[in-house]
């Protein structure tokens, strides 16, 4: 056999069905190895930072969270993995939700009580009330500072950093959040461009690094990892959210080629967008091809019920039937819009309000309405891994964005707020919640900050997690994280596991992650910096699979974007809650129910 073995060969074999020892008995040139270092290990160094508020994460809640941390007094200082503005789900968001009672003709209390409706009750309506409530002055300071005139974020959103003089460190791969003393104290990482560690103390930390998939193709969120959510379950905060799933599709020709996939929604200029209630981006074009096969022939609004076989439908509210998809609302959000953007760098003008469309360069007679920007057949999965925004993340305690772990908050998609619900309700929502979020956990971080004594990270500490941070580096052989990736991919993106639940698949699933986790995770081997990142996000990858599987197990019902073919139906008697996920005192992960609105 060839010891070349493609990633589509790879996925085309794959599913639960294929077990790590199988794959590794073909001969594959990436799995165990010797580590062929580039670097020389032990010639790392250390930089010790000190600040109030600590701001992890350089996207729209990340901004915010930053400037109204300084604005109520706190020093304060953001660290991010990429360019602040260009990297995550940010730059691709193309519509933020800014609430007017009047132009929407409706109050705050009605816009609230609609989206409740839409998520089936799964929302929270704290945070439902607070994105109507602060989006418009959010979008406001947004076009003071010229978000509006580019399509690329970095130039606008670095004019109240600099204006402020907030420290910015970029190109830098948290991976330790440390408490000591039953608080959060600071956090640590490394530089991607070279043989460096950091550490930050810190009185309040602020997670607003987004949320993750398995590194899917046809969505532009491969730099997410769920790293925020997994750093914060290692020291004991609790997480939500993770049996749901994002349904965005791909196109089904060049899947992976994720700019041509999405074309001109990088090119467009952002703009508003105003109420527009939906229930959009569930599960139903996946039960259709689970059913029909044939997944390049789905398409967006396809809600034939005769055409799923014996299955039962996904439940859709009665009153958000399929002409919510056909006329949404002005306006558009990439990360949130399922149907078409204009295309051809038509976009969305100021105002929101779309030109009239013009036929696009290249459209075949194959058009049936794939992802926006472009022509040709959809599949799904390009989001494999990610839950609706807003509705993963950390648990929130109160309306502060604050977890359960003193001193530690959470903004944007790394917070699970349930701001929409476990469903698509509202377009523009996504950006707008993020720029509210963390606008308020910003303000909340620094108050609690003013009462806390500066502290250091301890030399014990730092020594221990500096070990851990470079152990793949020293490693002499091991398992390359590309190679445990592709196994995961295999594991947990078929339609069949992540999307169509049923019992007895998803527990042969956790047995070959639970293998990962215990036998591969770690000897995850890294030759350079770049693969050293690489091994840390796989390492976080596969505690969210474990995470999405036990919550997915254990909610035995269908709801919004959750689909169990073994109970389709709601069940409102038992499952009127959420499933919360914590490391017991053993280090066992943990499930609870937390009813709703609770």
């Amino acid at each position: 056999m060839s010891k070349e073995f493609s990633r589509r060969q790879f996925l085309n074999l794959s599913g639960a069905t294929l077990g790590a020892a199988a794959i590794a008995s073909m001969g594959m040139n990436s799995g165990w190895a010797h580590n062929n270092k580039t670097l020389p290990v032990g010639d790392t160094s250390v930089a010790d930072y000190s600040t109030d508020v600590l701001v992890i994460g350089g996207g729209m809640a990340g901004l915010f969270a930053a400037v109204k941390a300084h604005d109520a007094g706190a020093k304060t200082l953001i660290v991010s993995k990429g360019r602040l503005g260009s990297s995550g789900q940010t730059p691709f968001a193309k519509g933020i939700f800014s609430f007017d009672a009047k132009e929407a003709g409706m109050s705050i209390d009605e816009f609230v009580n609609k989206v409740s409706y839409s998520a089936i009750g799964t929302n929270n309506p704290v945070y439902t009330r607070q994105v109507a409530e602060h989006s418009k002055a959010r979008v406001e300071e947004l076009r003071e500072w010229g978000f509006f005139d580019s399509a690329i974020y970095n130039k606008s959103f670095m004019r109240p950093i600099n204006e402020r003089n907030i420290e910015l460190i970029e190109r830098v791969t948290i991976t330790h959040l440390v408490k000591e003393n039953d608080r959060i104290t600071g956090a640590a990482g490394f530089s991607i461009d070279e043989s460096k560690a950091y550490f930050f103390s810190a009185k309040s930390v602020i997670l607003c690094t987004g949320a993750g998939g398995f590194k899917p193709n046809g969505f532009p969120i491969n730099d997410l990892t769920h790293d925020g959510t997994i750093m914060a379950y290692n020291i004991g905060a609790k997480v939500t959210g993770k049996e749901w799933n994002d349904g965005h599709p791909g196109r089904s020709t060049n899947p992976a080629a994720c700019y041509d996939g999405w074309g001109n929604m990088f090119e467009q200029k952002p703009s508003t967008t105003s109420v527009g209630i939906r229930h959009d981006l569930g599960m139903e074009a996946n039960v259709m091809a689970y059913a029909n096969g044939n997944p390049s022939q789905m398409r967006p609004g396809m809600n034939n019920k005769s055409s799923y076989s014996s299955l039962k439908a996904p439940y859709r509210p009665e009153g958000l039937q399929e002409e919510q998809r056909q006329s949404p609302p002005p306006g558009g959000d990439g990360r949130d819009d399922k149907r078409r953007p204009p295309r051809d760098g038509q976009g969305p003008g100021s105002d929101g309000q779309r030109p009239p469309q013009q036929k696009a360069k290249g459209k075949g007679k194959g058009d049936n309405g794939g992802p926006p920007g472009m022509g040709g057949s959809i599949v799904g999965g390009s989001s494999a891994g990610m839950a609706i925004h807003k509705s993963e993340g950390l648990v929130p305690i109160n309306d502060k964005c604050e977890s359960n772990i003193p001193g530690l908050y959470a903004a944007g998609d790394a917070l699970g707020s349930y701001m929409a619900g476990a469903i698509y309700t509202q377009i523009g929502s996504s950006l707008a919640g993020s720029a509210v979020q963390g606008a308020i956990a910003g303000k909340a971080a620094a108050d609690y900050a003013t009462g806390q004594k500066g502290s250091k990270i301890s030399s014990a500490k730092k020594q221990e997690i500096e070990s851990e941070i470079f152990a793949p580096l020293k490693r002499e052989a091991g398992y390359s994280p590309a190679w445990v990736t592709q196994t995961l991919q295999g594991i947990m993106i078929p339609n069949f596991v992540l999307y169509v639940k049923k019992e007895s698949l998803m527990k042969a699933a956790l047995a070959y992650i639970e293998e990962l986790r215990d036998h591969h995770m770690p000897m995850l081997r890294a030759a350079d910096m770049h693969e050293l990142r690489l091994a840390h996000e796989t390492r976080h990858m596969i505690i969210s699979a474990e995470m999405k599987l036990r919550a997915s197990l254990m909610r035995k019902e269908s709801r919004c974007s959750h689909y169990r073919i073994d109970y389709p139906d709601l069940d409102n008697e038992n499952w009127e809650a959420w499933i919360n996920i914590y490391k017991g005192a053993n280090g066992d992960m943990q499930l609870e129910k937390q009813p709703f609105n609770s």
